[in-house]
C-alpha cells in the first residue's frame, strides 16, 4: 500500500479525530468570511501598462476644476423640449435637487447643474445687462458731448470777450492819440460794453447762479489780462521796453490766460465733469462685473424665463444653439447638451440633456463602482426626475450603474444559488436515493464554501463579479467528489457485504483516493495557471478556486467519509439497512448507454480517434476566430424576464434600465466618461510644438470614433482651443497670442513659454487643464477627444495611436479609458492562451510522471489528457459558432476545461487500470469501469452541468455566458471521457499497456454480475 493509500485508509481508522479536527478548522477558517469586501469596479481589472501609467499621469498633473467629482447625465425626452414650459420645468427640477437633502449634500459648491435651460436663461439675463450697459453708455456719451459743447461755448465767449476788450483798448489809444473825438469815443465805447454784456449773458444762459458768477469772474479776468497784454504790446511798439522784457511779460500774461480759460470752462463745469467721471467709472465697473460675474441664481434664471414669451425664448434658443455661435462661455458648449442628430438653430427638439456634478467624498471614481452616498443620491435624482418631469427622464450616472451591477450580482446569487442547490439535491436524490447521503453531500458543500470564503476574508481578497461563479464551481466539483466516493463505497459494499461500513469506505477511499488527488492536483494546476495573467482579479480567482478545490478534497476525502462511517455505523447498529445500489450499475438502459464507448472501442477505435481529430481540428480553427470583450456593457443586465417578477421575496429581482439607457446615450449624446487622451511630453515650449498639436487635432477630427457635435465640429479640447477661447474674451492674452503667431494661422509658433505664462496668468484654471507646469517649467500638454459611446475600444485604440504617431521630436502617447480597456482585452486573450499552454504542459508532465510512477507507463498520462485537448477544441469552436467572446469569466474556460475535464479522464483511466489488473481482460475491465465509474461520472456531470447551467438564469450577462459555456464544457468533457477515451485506452493497452496483446485476446465476459 502506497503512502497516499495509507493516508486515505486512516480516515476510516481515525474517523472521530478527523471529524473533530476538521470541524474545529472549519470554524476557525470560516471566521474570515465576514471580513470579505465587495467591489464592482472595472478599474481593478487594469494592470500595469504604458497607457495606464500615462492616464495616471494625466489624472495627477492636469486639473479641470472638476477633480474628485462625477457627472450625472439627466436626459429629458418628449415633444418640444425647448419650449418655454419645458425649459422652466428643467430649472425647477434643478431647484428641487438643491432642496433634496440627500442630493444636495453631494452637489459641488459652484454651478452644480448645467443644461440648455441654464444657457438660455443666463444668455437672456446677460443680454439684458448688456443692453442696460449700452443704454447707460449712450446717455453718458450724450452728456459728455453736451458738456464739451458747453465748455466750447464758454471758451468761445472768453475769446469774444478778449476780442472786444482789445477793441476797447484800441479805442482808448485812438482817443489819447486824438484820432477820434469824445462823442465818437463814447458812442463806440457804449457799443463795445453792450456787446460784452451780451456775450456774458448768452454764455451764462444755461448756467446756475454759482456757475454764472464763476464765468463772469473769469470773463473779467480775461478782460484785465487782455488789457495788460495790449499795454505790453504798445510799450514794445513804442520802444519803452526791449524785446526780452516784452517776451517775458507777454509770456506771463499768456500763462495766466490758461488759468483763466480753465476757470471759465472746466471750473464752471467742474461739478458736472465730476459727476460724468463717476458715471463713467460706474459704467466701467458694470462692464467688468458682467465679464467676471458669477452665474445668476436658479431663482433668477427661472424668473427670467417666466418673464419671456415663447417667441423670445425661440429667438434666444436659435441663437445659442446655432452652428456658428460665437458668444463663447456656456453658449459655446450648448450644442453638447443636444442630441448629435439635432439640427443647429432649430427650436424644436425631442431630447435634451443636463449635467449634475457631484462630489465623490474623497474617493477616486472607478468605473462600475460608486460610494453608498453617490448611489443613494443618484437614486434620489431618479425619484425627483420622475416626480418633476411630465416627460420621460433618463438618469445615467456611475452610482446608478454601480448599484445595478451590485444588484445584478446579488439578484443572480439569490436566483442561481437556490436553483443550483435545488438541482443538485434533485440530482442527488435520483443518484443516491438516500436522505442521509443527500444531507451529507449538502453539508459538505456548505463546509467547502465556508473554507473558501473564510480564506478570502483572512487574506483580504475582494469579492467581485467573477467570484459569483465560485460557489457554483465548487458545488459542482464537491458533488463530483462526493459521488465518486459514495458510489465507489456502494459498489464495494455490494460486492463485499461482509466488510461492513468502515471496511467498505476504507477500500473506496483507497481505490478512488489517488484519482481524487490527481484530479485535485490537475484542477489546481489549471486554475493556478491564471497567475500568469497580468489582471489581478483573474489571479485572485485562480487562487481562490484552487483553495476551494483543495477544501473539497479535504472535506469529501476526509470529513464527509468520516461522518458517513460514524452515522452509518450508528444507524446499522439500530437495525437500519444502509446498503444502496451504485448509480449506473445493475444493467438496464443506462448501463447500455454507458457501454457505447466500450463497444466503439472494441469495433473501431481508430475510426473513433480519427473522427475526433477531424472534429477537433474544426474546433481549433474556430478558436482562432473567437473575439475578446471587456467593457462596462458586459456587466450591465437587461431587464429580467417576466417570470422572475413572479418570484417571492427575497428572490424577486429588481428593475434594470442602465444598459438600455447606456445604449441610448451612446447613440444620441456625448458620453461624459467616453474620452481618449493624447499626452504630449518633452520640449513642449519648442516653436513647432503647438503646430504639431494642431495637425494632430485636425487628424483626430477626421477619425471615425471621434464624436462630432450636431454643428459638425469635433468634440476635441486642446491647449489651442483653450487659448483661442481665452483670447476671444481677454484682450491682454489676445495680444500675446497674436504676436506669437507669425504666419497668421491661429496657432502660436514662437515664444511659446511666454504664451503659456500669459495663459496661466489670465486663466490659470483653464491653463492647468491642458498644460502641465511645475516649478515654472512646462512638461506636458494634453488633448482630450470625446469618442462615440458605442465605438469599439479596438477602433479607438488604433485610431488614437495613429494620431499620437503624428508627432516628431515629442513623446506622444494615446491613453484614456477605452484604450486601457483595449489593453485589458488583449491581456485577457494573452491570459487565455498562456494559461492554456501552461495548464496543458503542466498537467501533461504531471500525469506522465504520476502514471510513470504508479502505473509504470508515462504514455497513459498522455492518453488520459488527450480527451481534454479534444474537449478544449470543441468548446472554443462552439464559442465561435454561437458568437460568444472571451470576457473576464469565459476567458477562463480553457483552464477550467482542462481542470474539470481531466477529472473525468483520470477517474475513468484509474478505474480501468484497477479493473484491468483485477480481471486481466480489456473488455471486461472497460465494461466494469464504464458501468461503475461511468455512472458516477454521469451523476457528477449531471450535477455540475445543472449547477453551472442555472447560471443561464443569472441577471448578470457575463454570468449567463459563463454558465452556458461551462455547462457545455462539462458535457464535452463527459462525452470525450466515455466515448473517446475508451478507444484511446484500448490503443494504449494494445501497444503500451501491461501484457500488451495478451489482454486484448481475452474474450468479453458473458456473465452478468452486479458490477456489469
Amino acid at each position: 500500500m502506497s503512502r497516499l493509500d495509507r493516508i486515505f485508509a486512516n480516515v476510516t481508522a481515525h474517523s472521530r479525530v478527523i471529524i473533530a479536527v476538521l470541524l474545529l478548522l472549519t470554524v476557525l477558517v470560516g471566521a474570515g468570511a465576514p471580513m470579505i469586501d465587495q467591489s464592482s469596479s472595472l478599474d481593478q481589472f487594469q494592470s500595469d501598462s504604458e497607457a495606464a501609467e500615462k492616464l495616471d499621469y494625466i489624472d495627477s498633473n492636469f486639473t479641470t476644476g472638476r477633480e474628485n467629482t462625477t457627472a450625472v447625465q439627466v436626459i429629458v425626452r418628449g415633444d418640444d423640449v425647448l419650449s418655454k414650459e419645458a425649459l422652466v420645468n428643467s430649472l425647477q427640477f434643478q431647484q428641487r435637487l438643491r432642496e433634496n437633502q440627500t442630493v444636495n449634500e453631494t452637489l459641488v459648491s459652484e454651478n452644480p447643474t448645467s443644461g440648455v435651460a441654464n444657457v438660455i436663461a443666463i444668455s437672456a439675463i446677460q443680454q439684458e445687462k448688456v443692453s442696460e450697459i449700452r443704454s447707460d453708455g449712450a446717455r453718458l456719451q450724450q452728456r459728455s458731448q453736451r458738456l464739451n459743447q458747453t465748455a466750447a461755448r464758454l471758451s468761445e465767449a472768453l475769446n469774444r470777450t478778449r476780442d472786444l476788450q482789445a477793441q476797447y483798448d484800441q479805442l482808448n489809444a485812438s482817443r489819447q492819440a486824438g484820432d477820434i473825438d469824445n462823442e465818437t469815443y463814447r458812442q463806440r465805447a457804449t457799443e463795445i460794453e453792450s456787446q460784452l454784456q451780451s456775450v456774458q449773458a448768452n454764455a451764462t444762459t444755461e448756467l446756475s447762479g454759482n456757475q454764472s458768477e464763476t464765468f463772469n469772474k473769469s470773463a473779467q479776468q480775461a478782460r484785465d489780462l487782455q488789457a495788460r497784454l495790449d499795454q505790453v504790446n504798445a510799450s514794445y511798439q513804442q520802444g519803452k521796453i526791449n524785446q526780452s522784457t516784452y517776451q517775458r511779460r507777454a509770456g506771463e500774461v499768456r500763462s495766466q490766460f490758461e488759468q483763466v480759460y480753465k476757470l471759465g470752462t472746466q471750473g464752471v463745469l467742474a461739478e458736472e465733469y465730476e459727476q460724468l467721471q463717476k458715471r463713467s467709472e460706474n459704467l466701467q465697473a458694470k462692464q467688468e462685473g458682467l465679464k467676471n460675474a458669477s452665474l445668476p441664481s436658479l431663482s433668477r434664471q427661472i424668473q427670467q424665463l417666466e418673464s419671456m414669451n415663447q417667441s423670445q425664448v425661440d429667438s434666444l434658443a436659435k441663437s445659442v444653439l446655432s452652428a456658428n455661435s460665437s458668444s463663447g462661455g456656456m453658449d459655446g458648449q450648448a450644442l453638447a447638451f443636444m442630441p448629435t442628430s439635432y439640427e443647429p438653430g432649430v427650436t424644436d427638439a425631442n431630447a435634451t440633456m443636463l449635467i449634475v456634478f457631484q462630489e465623490q467624498g474623497g474617493q477616486s471614481m472607478q468605473q462600475g463602482q460608486a460610494s453608498d452616498t453617490l448611489v443613494a443620491s443618484q437614486s434620489a435624482i431618479q425619484s425627483v426626475a420622475k416626480e418633476e418631469f411630465d416627460r420621460e427622464a433618463v438618469v445615467f450616472g456611475s452610482g446608478i450603474i454601480s448599484e445595478e451591477i451590485n444588484q445584478s450580482m446579488a439578484d443572480s446569487l439569490a436566483i442561481v444559488g437556490p436553483l443550483a442547490l435545488l438541482f443538485v439535491i434533485l440530482t442527488l436524490l435520483v443518484a443516491y436515493r438516500d436522505l442521509l447521503d443527500i444531507l451529507l453531500g449538502v453539508v459538505g458543500i456548505v463546509f467547502v464554501l465556508v473554507w473558501t470564503f473564510g480564506f478570502m476574508g483572512w487574506v483580504g481578497i475582494t469579492f467581485n463579479q467573477m467570484f459569483i461563479a465560485v460557489p457554483v464551481l465548487l458545488i459542482g466539483l464537491s458533488i463530483d467528489y462526493a459521488i465518486h466516493v459514495f458510489m465507489r463505497h456502494r459498489e464495494e459494499r455490494e460486492e463485499n457485504p461482509d466488510m461492513g461500513v468502515r471496511g467498505s469506505m476504507r477500500v473506496a477511499l483507497v481505490s478512488v483516493g489517488a484519482a481524487l488527488t490527481w484530479v485535485t492536483a490537475t484542477t489546481v494546476i489549471g486554475f493556478l495557471s491564471n497567475l500568469v495573467s497580468p489582471l489581478p482579479p483573474i489571479q485572485d480567482f485562480g487562487i481562490v478556486s484552487s483553495v476551494g478545490i483543495l477544501a473539497a478534497l479535504l472535506v469529501f476525502g476526509a470529513l464527509i467519509p468520516a461522518l458517513k462511517v460514524e452515522l452509518d455505523s450508528v444507524l446499522e447498529s439500530r437495525g437500519f439497512d444502509r446498503d444502496k445500489r451504485a448509480f449506473g450499475t445493475g444493467g438496464g438502459a443506462l448501463a447500455r448507454a454507458l457501454a457505447v464507448g466500450a463497444v466503439a472501442a472494441r469495433k473501431a477505435p481508430l475510426v473513433v480517434i480519427l473522427l475526433t481529430v477531424v472534429v477537433s481540428a474544426g474546433g481549433a480553427y474556430g478558436a482562432t476566430k473567437v473575439d475578446t470583450s471587456f467593457s462596462q456593457e458586459d456587466f450591465l443586465a437587461e431587464d429580467p424576464p417576466g417570470w422572475t417578477k413572479e418570484l417571492p421575496e427575497p428572490f424577486k429581482p429588481g428593475d434594470y434600465s442602465a444598459k438600455k439607457h447606456l445604449d441610448y446615450v451612446n447613440d444620441n449624446f456625448v458620453r461624459e466618461d467616453s474620452q481618449a487622451q493624447i499626452l504630449i511630453q518633452g520640449s513642449v515650449t519648442r516653436d513647432d510644438a503647438l503646430e504639431q498639436l494642431q495637425q494632430a487635432r485636425q487628424k483626430a477630427a477626421k477619425k471615425e470614433p471621434t464624436l462630432v457635435l450636431s454643428n459638425g465640429e469635433p468634440e476635441v479640447t486642446s491647449p489651442i482651443s483653450v487659448m483661442q477661447g481665452v483670447a476671444a474674451q481677454n484682450q491682454s492674452f489676445n495680444r500675446t497670442f497674436v504676436s506669437a503667431d507669425t504666419d497668421g494661422n491661429g496657432v502660436p509658433d514662437r515664444n511659446l513659454k511666454a504664451v503659456y505664462d500669459k495663459l496661466y496668468t489670465v486663466a490659470p484654471d483653464q491653463a492647468a487643464s491642458v498644460v502641465h507646469r511645475e516649478d515654472g517649467e512646462y512638461h506636458a500638454l494634453r488633448m482630450s477627444i470625446s469618442t462615440k459611446g458605442g465605438a469599439s475600444s479596438a477602433a479607438v485604440t488604433e485610431q488614437m495611436r495613429d494620431v499620437a504617431g503624428s508627432f516628431d521630436n515629442l513623446e506622444a502617447t494615446a491613453t484614456g479609458q477605452p484604450i486601457v480597456f483595449e489593453i485589458v482585452q488583449k491581456q485577457l486573450l494573452d491570459t487565455v492562451i498562456q494559461s492554456l499552454v501552461i495548464t496543458m504542459v503542466a498537467v501533461f508532465v504531471f500525469l506522465m510522471l504520476i502514471y510513470r510512477i504508479t502505473e509504470g507507463s508515462a504514455a497513459l498520462g498522455a492518453v488520459t489528457l488527450l480527451p481534454v485537448v479534444f474537449s478544449v477544441a470543441w468548446i472554443l469552436g462552439t464559442m465561435y459558432l454561437i458568437g460568444m467572446p472571451f470576457n473576464i469569466l469565459t476567458g477562463m474556460i480553457t483552464s477550467l476545461t482542462v481542470g474539470l475535464g481531466v477529472a473525468y479522464s483520470i477517474h475513468l483511466s484509474e478505474r480501468y487500470n484497477v479493473e484491468l489488473e483485477r480481471r486481466g481482460s480489456v473488455w471486461e475491465a472497460m465494461n466494469v469501469a464504464l458501468a461503475g465509474t461511468g455512472g458516477a461520472l454521469l451523476g457528477s456531470a449531471a450535477t455540475t452541468v445543472g449547477g453551472f447551467g442555472v447560471l443561464a438564469f443569472a441577471i448578470l450577462p457575463a454570468l449567463q455566458q459563463f454558465g452556458i459555456i461551462t455547462g457545455l464544457t462539462i458535457i464535452y468533457a463527459f462525452i470525450a471521457s466515455v466515448l473517446v477515451l475508451p478507444s484511446l485506452l484500448v490503443v494504449w493497452t494494445r501497444y503500451f499497456g501491461p501484457g500488451a496483446r495478451g489482454t486484448m485476446e481475452t474474450k468479453p465476459a458473458t456473465t452478468t454480475s452486479g458490477e456489469d
